[in-house]
């Protein structure tokens, strides 16, 4: 297989791999997932805000995970490590997920957009943005954004310092499409920058005054010594 046609079936395979974990891991609190290449096999390290419930009775979940893996998506030799979600309130995924419960339960679009906002903000986030999409009030589908705070759009920054999350509210009226972007307080923006205060200035030592020596040799003889001389 040459390299570029491998690179393509590798996004497709996370794509579905991550499909598949947000739809199985739901209720632990799903907050993505991370797959490496080593030398003994695959290393696929699964964020979630509940580990126990991914785990398992006697790791029984985790091991049926590990067996879908290599089975169903091809992965070879996976290893699954589960890690808990520090600050789930910066995690994209799972606010996501937080919102379109919210939506499910009869929130209105508005209300829980701003709720989501604040609690990232609050939480000292540097940007936070709500994208939500489908047939919030009517018939006719809308898109309503809500913004706070610095948010890249473009370039590699939006890359590797956005964390995106993204998940689908089933109500009657349709599918509403939920997106989170959230900047992590411990970016680095390529924008900002520091000045420094240079360092002050001291006085310049001065240099230490040499007596002549031959002053210091030949002393000023008195008046009656002298005359005693004579």
């Amino acid at each position: 297989m040459a390299i570029e046609k491998r690179f393509i079936a590798d996004g497709v395979r996370n794509v579905r791999v991550e499909k598949f974990l947000m739809k199985e891991l739901k209720r632990a609190g799903y907050g993505g997932m991370d797959i490496t290449r080593t030398p003994l096999g695959t290393q696929v390290t699964i964020f979630a805000e509940k580990p126990g419930i991914v785990i398992g009775k006697g790791g029984k979940q985790v091991r049926q995970l590990t067996q879908d893996l290599a089975s169903v998506y091809g992965i070879e030799s996976p290893q699954v490590e589960v890690q808990q979600v520090q600050n789930p309130t910066f995690n994209a995924q799972i606010m996501a997920e937080r919102l379109a419960n919210a939506l499910e339960r009869g929130w209105y679009f508005r209300k829980a957009g701003q709720s989501t906002i604040r609690r990232v903000m609050d939480s000292g986030a540097l940007g936070c943005e709500v994208v939500v999409a489908g047939k919030l009030t009517g018939a006719r589908s809308r898109t309503q954004k809500f913004i706070e705070g610095y948010v890249k759009h473009c370039g590699e920054p939006s890359e590797t310092i956005v964390e995106k999350g993204y998940a689908i509210a089933i109500k009657k009226l349709g599918i509403i499409g939920v997106q989170v972007k959230i900047v992590p307080p411990d970016a680095k923006l390529p924008d900002t920058f520091e000045i420094i205060e240079p360092e002050p200035r001291g006085i310049p030592a001065q240099p230490p005054v040499v007596e002549n020596a031959d002053e210091d040799e030949f002393e000023e003889m008195p008046e009656d010594d002298y005359e005693e001389e004579i």
